[in-house]
């Protein structure tokens, strides 16, 4: 296996590529306002072994108190780099850089206006101005950073790309590198070098196939900063740690990739031993992968693994690549010499191969969801599989994608790949989605499950 090399990009009191370790990270769910709380958990996260934590910070109230959450970990003995999470807000990433390691941005969401899903044509001269109302707000951004020593992730969702980008290049992966590269390109001409990169999606194949064509692109250019992976929207449990070590592993295997997040719709700290798992599985699985067994068209893959969780995360990492890219279609898992059959079908899902069961496209949360985001996972869950069980089509229901979303950040883009959506829209408020299109707004909380419900039945019977 070669391992990509990239330049190094220091963030606080650690290294981020340049030959450094394979960081870890997750990101806290309590409201950023809320300092005791934060402090606490992301002092679980760091002694479960992170070693970044991002905090949402949607607003200048959230930013500034950065500074507090901060102070309070490193007079505890907690000096670990904070991430300052930034959308729709440039001026709240200017703010962020004063007092975090690191800030994220969007590039969908920076400058760009809100998503409106609109086809707009731009002539060649319209849209060189509006790259250049990208430079002239992000360059300042930039100096700041310079000037504070704050590092920088562009991090490219592939739910949230600009109408911009979308009417030129479509909801390609393309389009997806494109809006990382328009950013990139800025933060070379200014030598501004403490970068990192991400592309995410809810989609294995749309993040393992954007992330390794930015490599290529970034290639051409001579670029070669370092790359967070992640699957965003994983979900949780089983299926959470499968799809994110498809995605993830896929790459990991073949030497991209030089800090990981795995997204699940759990307690933060708890993505922490499953994202050190998959680091320290790359190299056994990468050699499962060169050796592996493909017979018509049906890959192999034995193993002899006493913890259920190790067998997950190795059959998907070993699998991921070539499922994805085609080379088998098939998946048969054995351990300890007994059939695996749920486990091969749920990899086969997560790389979008064949479709067995309803999937659930759910977001891990943070300081932005208003509501009981993992209560309604388990509601709506129990009540897709009740609905399953009596119906004279199951295999309908089977078929399924539904994105539970915890606020508009990736919701509704990332919900691109699903077929119903259920968002949070306020403090206890929820919204409903068909694909991108809302079909109803600001649902009191206590009904918003019935009403999705009720609004798919009806949608089969039509």
């Amino acid at each position: 296996m070669t391992i990509r090399q990239t330049s190094p990009t220091h963030v606080g009191n650690i290294v981020i590529g340049g030959g450094a370790p394979i960081r870890v990270q997750s990101m806290t769910t309590t409201d950023t306002n809320d300092t005791a709380a934060c402090v606490a958990q992301a002092k679980r996260i760091i002694d479960a072994g992170g070693e970044l934590v991002r905090l949402t910070t949607q607003g200048r109230r959230e930013a500034e108190n950065m500074a507090n959450i901060s102070a309070a970990l490193k007079a505890d003995g907690y000096p670990t780099p904070l991430v300052a999470d930034v959308h729709f807000n440039a001026n709240v990433a200017d703010i962020a850089a004063l007092y975090c390691e690191k800030v994220r941005v969007n590039p969908g969401n920076y400058v760009d206006p809100a998503r409106t899903f609109k086809h707009i044509d731009y002539t060649a001269e319209e849209y060189a101005e509006e790259l250049q109302k990208v430079e002239e707000r992000f360059s300042p951004f930039l100096d700041i950073c310079k000037e504070h020593h704050t590092a920088i992730r562009i991090g490219v969702n592939h739910g949230s790309l600009s109408d911009r980008i979308m009417s030129r290049y479509g909801d390609t992966p393309e389009g997806i590198v494109e809006s990382c590269m328009e950013f990139l390109r800025i933060c070379k001409k200014k030598n501004f070098t403490d970068v990192v990169l991400s592309i995410k999606a809810s989609n294995t194949v749309v993040m393992v196939q954007s992330v390794r064509l930015l490599v290529k692109a970034m290639d051409a250019e001579d670029m070669h900063y370092p790359l967070h992976l992640g699957v965003t929207e994983a979900g949780e449990g089983e299926d959470g740690r499968i799809k994110s070590a498809v995605g993830i592993g896929a790459l990991l295997t073949e030497g991209i990739g030089d800090t990981i997040r795995v997204s699940l719709s759990e307690e933060p700290e708890n993505e922490i031993p499953v994202a050190k798992k998959i680091v320290g599985f790359i190299d056994e699985c990468a050699s499962l992968r060169e050796n592996a067994r493909i017979e018509n068209d049906t890959l192999y893959l034995s193993f002899n693994e006493k913890e259920t969780e190790d067998l997950q995360l190795k059959a998907a990492m070993s699998a991921g690549a070539l499922l994805i890219d085609g080379k088998a279609k098939n998946l048969v898992i054995t351990n300890c010499d007994k059939p695996e059959t749920d486990l091969a079908d749920a990899i086969l899902q997560a790389a979008r191969v064949k479709f067995t069961k309803t999937e659930y496209i759910s977001c891990p949360g943070c300081g932005r969801t208003l509501y009981d985001l993992r209560g309604t996972i388990a509601k709506i869950k129990a009540a897709v599989a009740h609905e399953t069980e009596i119906s004279e089509k199951p295999e309908v229901w089977k078929g399924l994608k539904i994105g539970i979303m915890g606020c508009i950040v990736n919701g509704p883009g990332e919900m691109a790949d699903a077929d119903y959506g259920y968002v949070g829209a306020g403090p206890n408020r929820i919204s409903l989605y068909k694909g991108k299109q809302c079909v109803e707004k600001n649902i009191p909380e206590a009904d918003a499950v019935e009403k999705l419900l009720e609004f798919i039945k009806q949608d089969i019977t039509k």
